[in-house]
């Protein structure tokens, strides 16, 4: 599970500087393993996704989609679009196809947020203004988690 802000830059080469923070938070035997960097669906952001996490998507779904089916297969189709295997190099650092990157307008700044399982990738500047109206989001949060849940069973 990913927790936690960071801010990275791009250097001269368009790589990306893994955070330590979020180094930490990965298993050491996932660490050589690759990494999928996909466009979100509902926002100009990049999810960098652990290979299990991705297997797990994928596996969703298969069982849910038909292939011979039209519709399913222009949603598979498009789920894959903008989307390439990554892996880190000796130094930890990822380089995220340049297409990706201008796809959600990254200059030199960017925020990595973990988000449970996936890492989401945002221009710091596109990040800072998606935040959400703190009075909007405890009226969601009261709405949507305070009604007959018990945390606590």
């Amino acid at each position: 599970m990913f927790v936690g802000e960071y801010i990275v830059k791009l250097d001269a080469k368009g790589r990306i500087a893994f955070p330590s923070g979020l180094k930490k938070q990965i298993p050491s035997e996932d660490l050589e393993k690759a990494f999928v960097v996909k466009k979100d669906i509902y926002e100009s952001c990049l999810i960098l996704y652990p290979e299990k996490e991705w297997d797990m998507h994928l596996s969703i779904m298969k069982r849910k989609l038909n292939p011979f089916n039209r519709i399913h297969a222009g949603i598979i189709r498009d789920y894959h679009r903008d989307s390439a295997r990554v892996a880190f190099d000796g130094s930890y650092r990822l380089l995220i196809p340049k297409k990706l990157l201008e796809e959600i307008n990254i200059d030199k700044e960017l925020i990595f947020a973990g988000q449970e399982g996936k890492i989401e990738i945002w221009s710091k500047k596109a990040y800072e203004s998606q935040r959400m109206d703190q009075e909007i989001f405890a009226k969601n949060i009261e709405e949507i988690l305070g009604g007959d849940t018990n945390f606590y069973e």
